[in-house]
């Protein structure tokens, strides 16, 4: 069977070549009805009269706005916008990388201004020296400066003035004042909480732990009832308070036993903490590798192993922290062994003086160029906490070995630093005594040790201590106390962290 055309094919291609002859007409015929639709629908040059506003209250005449004329309507734009320009004063926050060159070009600043600014005598590194975060203000016309002014240091702001014979600049001195806060808490859980209660800040109580360190291990140690109190400096700058500066002295209770330290300036210029007998504070061990970290399981030559499941000593103390936690060398030493080591995964041995040797494991990795001979200083981070080698969750395993033979790290003796001369002891307590005194349960009138101690500070020329008493000095001793469940064995109430054992 054959299909029938309906069409026959000589009309086909007689429709189809007319179409194409007719198409550029058509096409024509299209954009004259739209321009002709375009000019008709176009208004005529007025200007924008808006909606009248009606007001319940008004007549028809204040309802209804009058229109404006076109040339006030076409030219106020313009005349604000120049207004705009005149005078203007922005202030700029340094971004990474930023330099004045750019931040002039992208606020499109006269280049040339900033080249004569720098060839004032004595300001082009305090001009050039940006970090993020610092603020420069500056005045200008239409991108020619004014002025320009940015903080130099904390007490020092940079100010440059257009003068009539060129640019002129100025260091401000902005003085701080520094005054003394005495505070107390108890701690029921943490030292953190119990700092947060007393209006202490974590600067504070970290210097606070610091200053102990070698004495508490704050995770271990800590028990409910413990109280600590610290005397430090306030930072203030035209009555507004700015910062904590440094932990004067401190004392701290644990388990009944007395710890007290306080700061110290030598004449070599090295600021030191120092027990009131003028011994340092500081050891050649700290307790504990990694900070504020949960034991999950501590020295135990008889123990059973969890993973073996056979009885092998537990020769170390495992903290439990998570993945990444920053391990600091215990003291003064040199790498001796990082790498792998059987069970203890990533490992890394340091060798100490008198035949002392820490080691550390389970890392997830070591620190940037720690390898075999490389010398480290206490406190220098060394590795991260992981869960290499056998491992039932991230921790540190840490051990410390006098002779080849292991000591339990909580408990082992840890010999002090070198002590005060004898010819310096009595400058040191002639110094110190007040501070001490602002430690001790004021008896007197409320404030008046604390209020030696700031005298005696302040009044010493040759103090170790820059101290200005303010004009309203804050309370003087801030007691609080802690109420929150403790989590008995752990120290960190809810902590999720798995037990993890070597």
């Amino acid at each position: 069977m054959h299909r029938n055309n309906i069409t026959p094919p000589h009309l086909s291609r007689a429709l189809k070549g007319l179409m194409t002859r007719l198409a550029p007409y058509a096409a024509a015929a299209s954009a004259a009805l739209i321009l002709w639709h375009a000019a008709r629908d176009t208004p005529t040059s007025t200007a924008f009269v808006p909606a009248p506003l009606v007001y319940p209250h008004a007549t028809h005449h204040d309802a209804m706005p009058q229109p404006l004329p076109l040339s006030t309507a076409q030219g106020a734009l313009p005349a604000i916008a120049q207004q705009a320009s005149v005078g203007a004063t922005v202030q700029v926050i340094v971004g990474r990388n930023d330099t004045l060159d750019g931040i002039f070009r992208r606020m499109a600043l006269d280049t040339a201004d900033l080249a004569a600014i720098r060839q004032l005598p004595g300001i082009r590194q305090s001009l050039d020296f940006l970090k993020p975060g610092d603020a420069i203000k500056v005045t200008h016309n239409d991108g020619e400066i004014k002025e320009l002014t940015r903080k130099v240091s904390e007490t020092q702001t940079l100010k440059v003035v257009r003068q009539n014979a060129g640019f002129a600049a100025q260091m401000i001195d902005n003085p701080v004042q520094t005054r003394i806060r005495t505070a107390t808490a108890t701690i029921d859980s943490s030292l953190f909480q119990a700092a947060e209660a007393a209006h202490i800040s974590d600067v504070v109580a970290m210097k606070l732990a610091n200053v102990f360190a070698w004495d508490i291990d704050f995770v271990l140690d800590i028990r409910e009832g413990d109280h600590f109190t610290a005397v430090y400096e306030q930072i203030y700058q035209d009555g507004k308070y700015l910062r904590d500066g440094e932990v004067l002295a401190a004392e701290f209770v644990n388990s009944g036993k007395v710890y007290q330290a306080v700061r110290y300036v030598t004449d070599s210029g090295s600021a030191r903490y120092y027990t009131p007998q003028g011994l340092p504070m500081r050891k050649a061990f700290l307790r504990a590798p990694v900070e504020f970290s949960r034991v999950s399981s501590g020295f135990n030559p008889h123990r059973m192993h969890p993973i073996l499941n056979r009885i092998r000593g537990h020769m170390g103390t495992d903290y439990a922290a998570p993945t990444g936690t920053p391990v600091h060398a215990a003291g003064e030493g040199r790498v001796s062994f990082a790498g792998k080591r059987g069970g203890y995964g990533n490992a890394l041995v340091l060798a100490h003086s008198n035949s002392v040797s820490t080691l550390y494991g389970h890392m997830s990795r070591f620190a940037r160029n720690i390898r075999v001979g490389t010398r480290v200083q206490q406190g220098e981070v060394i590795g991260y906490v992981g869960m290499t080698g056998l491992a039932t969750g991230p921790h540190l395993h840490y051990e410390y070995l006098v002779n080849g033979i292991h000591k339990n790290p909580q408990t082992v003796p840890l010999a002090g630093a070198e002590p005060l001369h004898a010819d310096a002891l009595e400058k040191f307590r002639h110094l110190t005594a007040p501070l001490l005194a602002s430690l001790a349960p004021d008896s007197s009138p409320s404030g008046s040790a604390h209020d030696k101690a700031a005298a005696a500070v302040s009044g010493a020329t040759d103090a170790p201590f820059a101290i200005e008493p303010p004009a309203a000095e804050p309370p003087a001793v801030a007691a609080f106390h802690v109420s929150s469940v403790l989590d008995s064995g752990s120290g960190i109430p809810g902590d999720p962290s798995r037990i993890s054992l070597n």
